[in-house]
């Protein structure tokens, strides 16, 4: 095996040894110290196949796509996802190992439509779902642009013909106040509790929950999933509660116990994040605009809110309502003359 544990650095350790274009070849390093073994499979993958493509003399002009791939993942190594894109990365090179840039399309289709993880030795080879498999795409054409735009290690845009699988799996479960009250009342795990109110009077995430603070009234967040700093105005329900942020419980814990919850309360459809789904809704039926919503909820793209447009059925009523309908003035009508004063 090229990987190995090195118990006495307590790391990976990657060894090369092999003949090629009959010239021996001997190679070892150590891996960086809290790389898990998908990250060290990822980088042996990568480096045996460039060293293989060297000693095959492979065209240089079409670089290959795991010297993309590890110019995105050394640049990025500041971001907090960096070792779960090194894992997703991982976990496609057996599509995209040894091959170039110029193959990215048929690559696509290729992990679009096997969607499996190759057998290892602990685990059997099993299917991924359409939005994983998505997501690890849109994570090789953001590696693969990465290298074009900030390396040159293209002269164009060598993803512009891949085509990522389209992912339809919009949860439309939503909860009212009643449903929510229920929930709380069945849940016997105190932060839970607090953690279910504060989710559907805030649409804050149950990571944000964890991470939010409160300052001159305001929830603030600044460790946010799309790295903006959001301010919060708390609800009146919420009151009260908004003092026990951050919360201290772990989130596996939260889940656990929501688990539990909603199967006591009787609606086993029901996940934590829709409460979040939910407080969106509930503004949008109210009346609010999709940009404020957007706005409170930390969606960078419009697209994300424009999911709940559909939900405010009597502004829409309204609007198609007003199809037909006389006007006080027309186009060319004479405008009456003021009384005089």
């Amino acid at each position: 095996m090229s990987i190995q544990w090195d118990p006495r650095n307590k790391r990976w350790r990657w060894q090369f040894k092999r003949s090629l274009a009959g010239v021996r070849h001997r190679h070892s390093r150590l891996l960086p110290e809290g790389w898990s073994r998908a990250q060290a499979d990822a980088f042996d993958a990568a480096e045996t196949a460039r060293l293989c493509a060297v000693a095959a003399g492979i065209d240089q002009t079409d670089p290959l796509i795991e010297t993309a791939v590890g110019l995105y993942l050394a640049d990025k190594q500041h971001l907090k996802s960096h070792r779960s894109a090194a894992e997703h990365l991982g976990a496609i090179a057996w599509a995209f190992v040894g091959r170039p840039m110029s193959q990215l399309p048929e690559i696509a289709r290729e992990v679009a439509t096997r969607r499996l993880i190759p057998a290892s030795a602990r685990r059997a080879e099993h299917e991924i779902s359409v939005a994983t498999a998505r997501n690890r795409l849109a994570l090789l054409k953001a590696a693969c642009r990465h290298a074009w735009k900030a390396h040159g290690l293209t002269e164009s845009d060598p993803t512009a013909r891949m085509v990522l699988p389209t992912v339809r799996n919009e949860r439309q479960v939503y909860i009212d106040r009643e449903q929510m009250l229920r929930l709380a009342r069945a849940c016997t795990h105190a932060d839970t509790r607090v953690a279910i109110r504060l989710a559907f009077y805030s649409g804050l995430r149950l990571g944000e929950l964890r991470t939010a603070e409160l300052e001159r009234g305001l929830i603030m967040l600044r460790d946010t999933k799309n790295g903006d700093v959001r301010a919060v105005p708390p609800h009146p329900k919420i009151a009260h509660l908004v003092d026990r942020l951050p919360l201290k419980t772990s989130k596996s814990t939260i889940q656990h116990a929501f688990a539990r919850t909603r199967a006591a309360a009787g609606m086993p459809e029901v996940h934590f994040h829709d409460l979040r789904h939910s407080a969106a809704s509930a503004m949008v039926n109210a009346g609010v605009n999709l940009y404020v919503v957007g706005q409170i909820l930390g969606h960078r793209d419009p697209r994300s809110t424009k999911r709940y447009a559909h939900l405010n059925a009597a502004t829409l009523a309204a609007a198609v309502g007003t199809i037909g309908q006389k006007r006080p003035h027309t186009i060319g009508a004479t405008p009456k003359k003021k009384a005089a004063a």
